[in-house]
């Protein structure tokens, strides 16, 4: 029987390992593997039928070596503060290898946003803000939406942060509305990233994107946008998933008759679309179907030792953060398959949110061509510097990834030193 998933743990093993093949002392690398703060508050709302309910929210700051925290804030009623603090910890690294400056933090709320009214979601968003506004603004940690947050609650929470501070503060959250001061393009960044490292992994490969079939686990912001993207690169998705289950059609699906039917009504499932030759599969089926390329956008220890061996893709690209335990890391291994990591492959979004923030902070605006370009250059350089040291090291590509995000990370650490 696999022991309980601790995300935190997972994370430390393998920073630990990075660490080691890099030559580092235990005292180089100790103080990262601790979060430099955390904060847990209780968020009292006045509910909508006068009642009042209390709500846990966190927020962890993993690291601030390389420069402000940075990370989402998610609403799910299973959010725990080992989750977050993992959370955190990939947004360190992730920013570190595709070498923004940025170290990591993350947040969370327990509540089901679904079974919540627009106005108790804005209430439970103002009052959480209140509460973390001491430990985050622009210079010092920057929230950004994550599972279960969306542009508007970035809004609600830039408006709160602004009026505690008596002027407009655009830069302290990313993933605004545009016209809050948003980014053009950021909505679509993390799926877009996901498209650009499938490519590259492809072209690494010698693989044929045309020739090329994927399922997709996970149909909700950076899920739907990457389904999109790639069937337009031209590669076959033949199943995609929500919650609800999973659609597989071995000639392709549909993208755009899914995606417009999934925009037609907020609460659209994929059970309930049919078209033509498509079958209904479970999501732990869709895992295991025999394709070229698999990408998890759905949430963590999806591939585990439960179903590592069945697994049947050539490649794995991580789209969700964490779906995969170290020890399902050693079967896919040892089974021939690449595995682009999440540090790499969903830090598109990290990226956009970094042309927001220096959009913001210098009052100036780019077209989305401009920032679709900047991020491809980005991540094209990030995957290279990833797939070179793989190569080098004979790693894998997770572990290259963390060669160089680790090294960023304690190299700065060990520059600041220990104060005082």
């Amino acid at each position: 029987m696999e022991a309980k998933y601790n995300p935190y743990e997972n994370m430390l093993s393998v920073v630990s390992n990075a660490a080691e093949i890099l030559g580092y002392t235990p005292s180089d690398y100790e103080a990262v593997k601790y979060p430099e703060r955390e904060l847990k508050v209780a968020v009292p709302v006045r509910m909508d039928d006068g009642s009042v309910k209390v709500f846990e929210g966190f927020r962890v700051q993993h690291s601030t070596s390389r420069g402000p925290a940075k990370g989402g804030i998610r609403y799910h009623q299973n959010v725990d503060l080992d989750e977050v603090k993992a959370l955190a910890a990939w947004m360190t690294f992730k920013c570190a290898v595709v070498n923004i400056p940025y170290g990591g933090g993350k947040g969370g709320i327990i509540c089901d946003p679904t079974k919540l009214s627009e106005s108790e979601l804005r209430s439970l968003t103002r009052r959480f803000t209140a509460m973390i506004a001491p430990i985050i603004g622009p210079d010092q940690d920057i929230p950004a939406p994550d599972v279960g947050t969306n542009a508007n609650v970035m809004g609600w929470i830039m408006d709160t942060y602004s009026m505690l501070k008596g002027h407009c503060v655009p830069g302290v959250v990313t993933g605004k509305p545009i016209e809050l001061g948003g980014a053009l393009g950021r909505n679509e960044a993390t799926g877009r990233g996901v498209m650009i490292t499938t490519l590259n992994i492809l072209k690494a490969l010698g693989m044929n994107p045309e020739n090329t079939k994927a399922a997709i686990q996970g149909m909700g912001n950076v899920g739907s946008v990457s389904a999109k993207l790639l069937s337009e690169k031209g590669l076959k998705i033949v199943a995609v998933s929500d919650v609800s289950c999973a659609l597989y059609n071995p000639d392709g699906l549909d993208i755009p008759s899914i995606l417009e039917y999934l925009s037609q009504k907020r609460g659209n499932l994929l059970e309930g679309y049919h078209n033509g030759n498509t079958i209904h599969l479970t999501n732990a089926e869709l895992l295991e179907l025999n394709v070229d390329v698999l990408i998890p956008a759905a949430l963590e220890n999806q591939i585990n030792t439960s179903n590592a061996d069945k697994i049947q893709a050539r490649v794995i690209v991580e789209a969700a953060n964490g779906p995969t335990t170290i020890d399902a890391d050693e079967i896919l291994d040892k089974k021939g398959i690449a595995v682009v990591p999440d540090i790499l492959s969903n830090a598109g979004g990290v990226v956009v949110s970094y042309f927001e923030w220096v959009q913001n902070i210098q009052s100036i605006s780019w077209s989305e061509e401009h920032v679709n370009e900047q991020l491809k250059q980005i991540m094209d350089q990030a995957f290279q510097s990833v797939w070179d040291i793989a190569r080098e090291k004979k790693v894998s590509l997770r572990t290259g990834a963390y060669l160089i995000s680790v090294k960023r990370v304690i190299d700065a650490k060990n520059m600041r030193g220990i104060w005082p």
